[in-house]
């Protein structure tokens, strides 16, 4: 089923439609994965990528969203170790403070616990597994939509994401 956007991947004067569309979305996820500094240029160069390869889109192996998420994707595994460093750094010291907040002790207590745990456990996920949790996670994409940004089968992103969710649990110790 093709839409109104799959036409404007292919027409250069309507690209920008498509940026409009799933800009915000997809810088988002990516600085949710990165440090957000960096995210305004991944998500630029992900609609550059795009615009350049946009003959090769087909929207029979899904849809828009999916392709951009797998072009930003690949350039955040380019950036891989930055988001390792960032990880184990978070699993060691906990969330940059945030002195604009008048916020509780106990709660930025129990955040710095939790951010901490959680960046830990990621770090200790596969990438495939890192990226299917944080694909469904952050961006919000079916096991299909996943399957066509990662270009692989849906019964690997099922699998993919069941060995993450028995990790995660295991090293949070709760039911995820």
């Amino acid at each position: 089923m093709t839409t109104f956007l799959d036409g404007a991947v292919a027409d250069p004067e309507r690209f920008s439609v498509l940026f409009d569309a799933h800009y915000e979305e997809i810088r988002r996820y990516i600085g949710r994965r990165l440090d957000l500094d960096i995210a305004e240029d991944l998500a630029a160069e992900t609609f550059l990528i795009a615009f350049r390869q946009r003959d090769n889109f087909d929207a029979a192996k899904g849809g828009i969203r999916a392709w951009l998420y797998g072009i930003a994707t690949n350039l955040i595994g380019r950036h891989r170790r930055a988001e390792m460093r960032r990880y184990r750094a978070l699993a060691r010291s906990g969330p940059p403070a945030d002195d604009g907040h008048d916020q509780r002790v106990v709660d930025r207590v129990a955040a710095r616990v939790t951010v901490q745990k959680l960046s830990a456990a990621l770090a200790g996920l596969s990438r495939g597994e890192r990226d299917v949790v944080l694909l469904v996670a952050y961006g919000e994409l079916t096991y299909d939509e996943v399957a066509a940004a990662l270009g692989v089968a849906y019964g690997t992103v099922a699998s993919r994401l069941s060995r993450a969710r028995t990790k995660l649990r295991d090293a949070l110790g709760v039911e995820v």
